[in-house]
């Protein structure tokens, strides 16, 4: 057999048998996986529908076309472009239509729970080539209105561009929408994470009080690895020609021709969002990490914002005086696979912060339920309690050797692969269709 294809099968397995609890994955069907590997990706279709730059293009048009409609129906909203690549390169369509090189731009830092194409300065496009202001969250991990409104009133972005990765609380889309009505700035919401809820009924949309709207297809969605630009009617009032200059950035701006089975992959996936299964379905995910973060809580765990309204939870090590780092390993060897995170104000650097992100929607979507979670909690408990004793060094110049010899000294650990046995067992109750 073909080595890659050897590979792939011992990823399916490891997909199998263990917890998928990081926030921004989850299983897409196998109608959608059908989609994503059809002989589609062998068709070039530069342009839009009924408007292409090569012959051939009738079958690809009907699918982009059913792609859009759902989406309109789905998120209420007027125009929708599906074919980004992926929500990094969204958002820079989004900024390269409505903005100039120098600009100011606006959004929630990263260690807050913003993302790097929000404006995350010197790091990335966002940051390099406009002037980017950003905002935190307060002291208790909460996003303060009044401050973010004063900001704006100061620096006068032209542009705010609002989501997370991981903040846990839901956004006050109106509040946003006031803020940049009172500066004049566009509003953009990346709801990446939360689309599959918002949906869903289960997290709140903000179509009504921005202009623009960018989603991945891939996290709550359970669609391809892909996104969308949508534009709101409020989008379409303050630029009539609005949709014409966010299809113009796509393509040609930014993009040559789409992925067609990425395309086909995201209409299929629109079209299963819209059963009522679906609306149960991201219910139970906030139902499930509601359930999760109380019980993470009852054991002592400190959370950003103290909870969670959504599907992810951040789960603040400072106390226990803990890197993300050592948790992160240590549950993966546990079958558990969560990611190491910043949280606000960390005092360590990105790559060896002090937290941990984990969310549900994976797991829900396998089938588990509340009683599932509450024993996920207990073994995350005592895994983290398990590895209290392994201190990240002071020095950062010894970090990657203790992680080194840290990585080496679990993979072998009896209490650790005890409790990948006991998830193993849990992951064969609950299989991946």
């Amino acid at each position: 057999m073909e080595k890659v294809l050897e590979i792939i099968k011992l990823e399916e397995e490891r997909q199998r048998n263990t917890l998928m609890m990081i926030p921004s994955e989850n299983y897409a069907s196998a109608s959608v996986r059908s989609a994503v590997g059809s002989m589609l990706s062998n068709k070039y279709s530069e342009g839009y529908s009924g408007r292409r730059y090569y012959q051939g293009n009738k079958f690809i048009d009907e699918i982009e076309t059913l792609a859009i409609d759902r989406a309109k129906k789905l998120f209420k909203v007027e125009h929708v472009n599906v074919q980004p690549y992926s929500g990094s390169p969204a958002n820079s369509e989004v900024l390269f239509a409505l903005c100039n090189p120098g600009d100011t731009i606006m959004g929630l830092e990263l260690a807050s729970g913003g993302h790097l194409t929000h404006g995350q300065p010197n790091i990335t496009f966002s940051g390099k080539y406009f002037r980017s202001v950003q905002f935190g969250l307060d002291e208790k991990g909460l996003l303060d209105y009044k401050k973010i409104a004063g900001l704006a009133k100061r620096e006068k972005p032209k542009l705010m561009i609002i989501g997370t990765t991981a903040y846990p609380l839901a956004f006050d889309w109106k509040k946003f929408g006031e803020i940049a009505d009172s500066v004049g700035a566009w509003l953009v919401a990346d709801i990446s994470h939360v689309s599959g809820l918002v949906i869903a009924g289960a997290y709140p949309s903000p179509v009504l009080y921005v202009h623009v709207v960018t989603t991945t297809t891939h996290k709550t969605l359970r669609g391809p690895r892909g996104a969308m630009i949508m534009v709101t009617k409020k989008g379409l009032k303050k630029d009539a020609e609005l949709s014409t200059k966010i299809d113009k950035a796509v393509f040609p701006g930014m993009q040559g021709g789409p992925h067609n089975n990425t395309t086909a992959g995201i209409a299929v996936a629109l079209g299963e969002a819209s059963t009522m299964g679906f609306k149960s379905y991201g219910k139970q995910i906030v139902k499930n990490a509601k359930v999760l973060a109380k019980e993470l809580t009852s054991g002592g765990l400190n959370l950003v914002a103290g909870g969670t309204e959504c599907h992810l939870i951040v789960i603040d090590l400072r106390a226990e005086k803990l890197s993300g780092n050592v948790v992160a390993e240590a549950l993966e060897v546990a079958g558990i696979v969560v990611n190491r995170n910043s949280v606000p104000n960390d005092p360590m650097p990105p790559f060896y912060p002090s937290g941990i992100r984990l969310g549900t929607p994976a797991i829900t979507t396998r089938g588990m339920k509340e009683p599932e979670m509450k024993q996920i909690a207990k073994w995350i408990l005592d895994v983290v309690g398990y590895v209290a004793p392994y201190k990240l060094p002071e020095n950062p110049e010894t970090r990657n050797t203790f992680m080194k010899g840290f990585k080496e000294k679990i993979r072998t650990d009896k209490k650790l692969l005890g409790i990948a046995e006991d998830v193993k067992k849990l992951c064969l109750k609950f299989p991946i269709n």
